[in-house]
């Protein structure tokens, strides 16, 4: 005998970095991951500006 479900409700709540994780360790892999992602934006930026340099130079 086949059942119909005629209305399924699903309800989730989504933690991001998840239950217990704010210890010193997590916030302190996340300033080191923060300050790597502005090392290399800073990177991008200075060969960015570099080539545009060149390029009205010539």
């Amino acid at each position: 005998m086949p059942l119909e479900i005629r209305e399924l409700v699903i309800k989730a709540s989504i933690n991001d970095g998840g239950q217990g994780q704010n210890t010193n360790q997590s916030q302190a892999a996340n300033n080191t991951e923060n300050q790597n992602h502005a090392d290399i934006i800073a990177a991008c930026v200075e060969q960015v500006l570099a080539i545009l340099k060149e390029q009205s130079e010539r």
